[in-house]
């Protein structure tokens, strides 16, 4: 079985992050723009119709 060579990223223990998104879900980053600023809005909304 042949050695798998490492870089010399690999061996300084740094991470190469390409590698890293193979998996995982991908969002737009607009949809949690959007989803950021609604929040923001209902939670504003609540405190103006509901003080505490």
């Amino acid at each position: 079985m042949p050695k798998r060579r490492t870089g010399f990223q690999s061996a300084a223990g740094l991470v190469r992050y390409f590698e890293e998104e193979k998996t995982g879900v991908k969002i737009d980053p607009r949809i949690i723009i959007v989803l950021t600023i609604a929040t923001a809005v209902v939670i504003t909304a609540l405190k103006i119709l509901y003080p505490v």
